[in-house]
């Protein structure tokens, strides 16, 4: 079974655009139940992000948001940073808790800070970084 952890940007997108890829995840997850092919995992630090940038940009998200973290397994933030990829310190604490809690993948839209880390394992810990439409065309 796949452990996705979703970034911010996945989180306010799935909220955003309900019918989106994004949130794709989320009705996929639910309309399996128990047989799943993935679980869906985020921190409180990219869900505190999601909520800031909703609130600002589209706050009629915001009860969809509320509704969608009630579904994900919320992963503990780190004490001590993660340092294993070189990355701009805001992007540190999505990292140390994707790697922290165990992720197979860590789907982000952004591709300007996590982009050279895309689909190189072999270099993050055995973590697949994609977006979220890359890993759903490779299932």
């Amino acid at each position: 079974m796949h452990r996705l952890f979703l970034d911010a940007n996945v989180l306010f997108t799935a909220a955003h655009r309900p019918n989106g890829k994004a949130a794709f995840l989320f009705e996929a997850q639910a309309g399996a139940g128990a047989s799943s092919p993935w679980t869906l995992v985020s921190s409180a630090y990219a869900i505190e992000e999601a909520r800031r940038n909703i609130e600002i940009k589209a706050p009629d998200a915001l009860a969809r948001l509320a509704k969608l973290v009630g579904t994900l397994t919320i992963a503990a933030q780190p004490s001590i940073p993660d340092a294993t990829i070189q990355l701009p310190d805001k992007d540190v604490p999505i990292w140390s808790a994707a790697h922290a809690c165990g992720a197979t993948h860590l789907l982000t839209g952004d591709v300007k800070d996590f982009g050279r880390w895309m689909n190189r394992p072999s270099a993050t810990g055995g973590i697949v970084i994609q977006p979220v439409a890359e890993f759903l065309a490779s299932r």
